[in-house]
């Protein structure tokens, strides 16, 4: 699978842009701010309906402009499928496909899948909990398309349990009328239910994930290893809750709910299920975070993006690999290595200052980003 165009609309930086785009390496040179970025971030919003920069929609809509689009030609095998994302801040966005079909955004889930290397991939390891729930969430929807509505399903209901905690909560502290809590039972079962789907899909993802990142880090930094990985919740990855059914997962999510419900009626916010887990990560004996070095940390970040590739190269589909001004960020030995790992992708998309920052392995095409345009070199 492949971009074989993209066309930008009041996206970020550009009023209007084409790029025309190969099979192979695609690398986007041009200082700093100048919107090398801005491209790869397009591309990567296809693939998730999110950016990995920002956490909204409206800092993605050029200034002055009250939407941006995202269009963009999809070639697998011999099929080709054109794709455009309307982004409209404070409004619904909307979604067409092959021109005709105006379908919901997440409908075009899975069209796409992108495998994203970038700076911020660092909090992967040394950030908030957060940052490891999005970087299992999203790599289930893209192995999964409907897992979007899952992940939805389990919002909405965590967004209107807490809305009943937190009224209940300020009842009780202001001594105002007492709040009707005979709802709470059923969307306690409501989260559970879905959040023990959303739980068996991230213990069988971090089952399969971990050979494979293990061994992209014996790739990156030989020796360094081995990896390891705790998910910490009501639900341990270990032992027998990691082969637990569903029907399991959500019994012992229910009660987790029951255990924590006094101390979530007087916090007014729900304190336990998927949206509260970690994943934490280890280097040999030691948590990564805290103790691993700054080219550990990198090379485990790196080992956790390269297994994702792997993971879904192997189902059959391709992901468009997207290196976002890595390679300034690395010594010389994994500037490298990495660039070897990927040089045989189907498509990789680089981003770079200068082009000594991209590594001679990478050969292919070239773009010059200056103001807001993109002219092939």
């Amino acid at each position: 699978m492949h971009v074989s165009h993209l066309s930008l609309a009041d996206f970020r930086s550009y009023a209007r842009v084409e790029v025309p785009l190969d099979p192979g390496v695609t690398a986007f040179v041009g200082p700093n701010g100048q919107g090398k970025t801005n491209l790869v971030e397009a591309v990567g919003y296809l693939a998730t309906l999110g950016s990995h920069r920002v956490s909204s929609d409206a800092p993605l809509v050029r200034l002055g402009a009250d939407r941006a689009v995202i269009r963009a030609a999809v070639v697998q095998g011999d099929r080709q499928q054109l794709i455009e994302l309307e982004l409209n801040p404070g409004r619904a966005n909307r979604a067409r496909l092959n021109r005709s079909s105006q379908v919901r955004p997440r409908d075009v889930l899975g069209i796409v899948r992108t495998v994203l290397f970038a700076p911020e991939d660092l909090a992967l390891v040394k950030g908030d909990p957060g940052e490891r729930r999005r970087f299992l969430d999203e790599l289930i929807t893209a192995r999964s398309p409907r897992m979007a509505g899952v992940r939805s399903d389990y919002e909405r209901v965590l967004k209107q349990r807490n809305t009943l905690l937190k009224s209940a909560a300020m009842a009780r502290r202001h001594g105002g009328r007492s709040v009707d809590m005979s709802t709470l039972d059923i969307w306690d079962q409501h989260l559970a239910r879905a959040g023990a789907e959303l739980l068996a899909r991230r213990l069988d993802l971090i089952a399969t994930l971990l050979p494979l990142a293990d061994k992209a880090y014996e790739q990156l930094a030989p020796g360094g290893g081995p990896l390891a990985f705790d998910y910490r919740g009501p639900v341990g990855a270990g032992g027998s809750q990691g082969n637990s059914t569903r029907e399991e997962l959500y019994e012992v999510l229910l009660a987790a709910l029951g255990e924590a419900r006094k101390q979530e009626l007087e916090r007014g916010v729900t304190l336990v299920g998927p949206h509260r887990d970690d994943l934490v990560l280890r280097l040999g004996e030691l948590p990564a975070k805290g103790y691993a070095s700054h080219g550990e940390s990198w090379s485990y970040a790196l080992a956790l993006r390269l297994a994702a590739y792997e993971l879904l190269r192997a189902e059959g589909n391709e992901p468009v690999l997207v290196l976002d001004d890595v390679f300034a960020e690395l010594d010389a030995r994994r500037r490298e290595r990495l660039a070897e790992l990927v040089a045989p992708g189907e498509q990789v998309l680089v981003t770079a200052a200068v082009d000594d920052d991209v590594p001679g392995v990478l050969t292919g095409a070239r773009y010059a980003v200056s103001g807001g345009t993109a002219e092939r070199a």
